[in-house]
């Protein structure tokens, strides 16, 4: 039933022709915005002295690369004999949409953008293209998306190759709700650590060697059938599944680019198996996002090191076999990055909140569970080390590797960051699933709320930004496919998936009324699990400037 004063009517499908031709507008014109910008920033190296307009670029950059990716998957599709009207409508929206936010910061910040008026006027402005970007994100292309979503219940069911990674993503899934999903809501709300039933059976699966070579006891599968596998386990639970495989895989990728043959054959094998669970250790009380800045001190003792410091922040430590830890090797602070090393660091697992390891020779390290909103089952502990010793063939590429800890933590890093467009867009599934079926559900003056024209236009908006980060994402992991050492499509997608998956919870929660704010009901816990999204691997600000500016401005 429609409501009299809603007179749906159903808008024509946008022409393939019409999204590339907004896409490419808006390329052109941040091109022109970029260049402009090297040429204030002398080619990125003075962004600290225009930090604001350096984020604008970056982020601006960011929603132009989504929705290119967006309005690729989409034509890929039609190629396929696979088009999708609802896709076309969703890849046109969000260009359309994309290219009018751009338009109008430029507009508010000419003089910083220093794109010339007639670049605006001969693109963006053009009347055929500013018709088309009005056509497209009108009202009623979203509210016949949402009516899709709702009437799909906000399922998932987007085209997918090759055949293994459609494969992955239905296993992934299966394994997900039955295995995962009946726990999640107990694991947040009693802050419980991740159950061994789910970690038995993600190791059986091979989800922990996903990334590993064959030769090393792993699937050698690849970025893209990993990100699928982790957006899966994401929509059962951010912190009970979708994140489990994110620390060996920033540890397996640091010994595969800088670990000798020895330790490749020792410790891969079983982070593939599942046997060995990894946490990564970087940041420090007083050390966040300037890395090279860290102080723990690993000291040379006879047979290996002993390290002593403060962390902070270290996930999943409890339960940790193993911390791939950073520390300073070389005393002198004026090193900066040259002076770190990572070191594999053993120790036993503990299942509750706290856990102190002692050495015969008197080593100590002790953790404590920092109380969090969400992201409950992982727990991020402080760490506290005295003189807690570590085998010689611990540190990552032994003596080759003394002072290259740095760049083996940032390598691991941009593979952390794809994770987290894996598992922010896993996120923003379920708060979509959840929305979309309380819509259905949920009456109000005599209707199901989904029958209202501003829940369909939000349910169809928070449909299309999860596809443009469900996109880019798995362009970054092709990307990382191709080239493993790629950093900024891993931070783009892990920036826009993020902020997608903020926005779209607490949408959902809006739209749940009063009931989003109880915890009986799943769209609470997403709300605050997504609130980490955009804080680690990379802050917002410090991903925005140090990482995706300044490679664009610095090109």
């Amino acid at each position: 039933m429609w409501l009299a004063f809603d007179r749906p009517r159903m808008v024509e499908a946008p022409m393939p022709e019409e999204t590339s031709s907004i896409v490419a507008a808006a390329r052109a014109v941040l091109e022109e915005a970029l260049a402009a910008g090297r040429r204030t920033t002398a080619g990125g190296r003075a962004i600290d002295e225009h930090q604001v307009h350096a984020e604008r670029l970056a982020y601006a950059a960011t929603e132009v690369a989504a929705a290119e990716a967006l309005a690729a998957y989409a034509r890929q599709r039609r190629e396929a004999g696979a088009g999708d009207e609802t896709t076309d409508l969703m890849a046109a929206a969000f260009a359309a949409e994309v290219a009018d936010r751009l338009r109008a910061r430029i507009e508010g910040h000419r003089e910083d953008f220093g794109v010339p008026e007639s670049v605006v006027a001969g693109s963006l402005g053009a009347p055929a293209i500013a018709a088309a970007i009005r056509a497209a994100q009108h009202e009623g292309r979203f509210r016949q998306i949402g009516r899709e979503v709702i009437r799909a219940r906000g399922a998932n069911n987007s085209w997918l190759e090759p055949e293994t990674a459609v494969l992955a993503r239905d296993s992934a899934r299966q394994f997900a709700r039955k295995a995962v999903a009946p726990l999640a809501e107990r694991i947040h709300r009693e802050d419980l650590v991740v159950p061994e039933p789910i970690i038995r059976q993600m190791a059986e699966l091979g989800y922990f060697g996903m990334s590993v070579p064959e030769e090393y006891g792993g699937q050698g599968m690849g970025n893209l059938v990993m990100i699928v596998t982790t957006e899966e386990l994401s929509v059962a639970s951010l912190a009970a599944a979708g994140s489990l495989i994110t620390r060996p895989e920033i540890l397996t990728k640091a010994l595969l680019n800088g670990g000798t043959e020895a330790q490749k054959a020792r410790w891969l094998p079983p982070i593939a198996a599942g046997e060995i669970m990894v946490a990564i250790s970087v940041t420090e009380p007083d050390t966040g996002s300037d890395v090279a800045s860290v102080r723990c001190r690993a000291e040379r003792v006879e047979g290996g090191w002993c390290i002593s410091g403060a962390k902070a922040w270290c996930t999943f430590a409890g339960r940790a076999n193993v911390i791939a830890l950073l520390a300073r090797t070389n005393p002198d602070l004026a090193a900066g990055a040259r002076g770190l090393s990572l070191f594999i660091v053993p120790k036993d697992p503990f299942p509750g909140h706290e856990f102190e390891m002692r050495q015969a020779d008197g080593g100590v390290l002790h953790g404590k569970a920092d109380a969090t909103p969400g992201y409950r089952g992982m727990h991020s502990f402080t760490l506290g080390l005295e003189r807690y010793f570590v085998p010689g063939e611990n540190l990552i590429g032994e003596q080759a590797g003394e002072g290259k800890g740095f760049y083996l933590q940032m390598q691991g890093f941009a593979a952390g960051r794809l994770q987290t467009g894996g598992r922010a867009t896993g996120l923003a599934q379920a708060a979509l699933e959840a929305t979309a079926t309380y819509a259905s559900e949920r009456k109000q003056f005599g209707l199901p709320i989904g029958e209202f024209q501003l829940t369909q236009y939000k349910l169809g908006r928070m449909a299309t930004h999860i596809a443009a980060a469900r996109q880019l994402t798995y362009a970054a992991a092709l990307a990382m496919d191709a080239d493993e050492k790629v950093s900024l499509e891993p931070a783009m997608a892990k920036l826009f998936a993020s902020d997608v998956a903020v926005w779209v919870t607490q949408e959902g929660q809006l739209l749940h009324g009063g009931w989003g704010y109880a915890e009986e009901f799943p769209i609470s816990r997403h709300v605050v699990d997504a609130l980490v999204l955009p804080i680690f691997e990379g802050v917002k600000p410090i991903l925005e400037l140090k990482v995706i500016a300044r490679q664009l401005l610095g090109g």
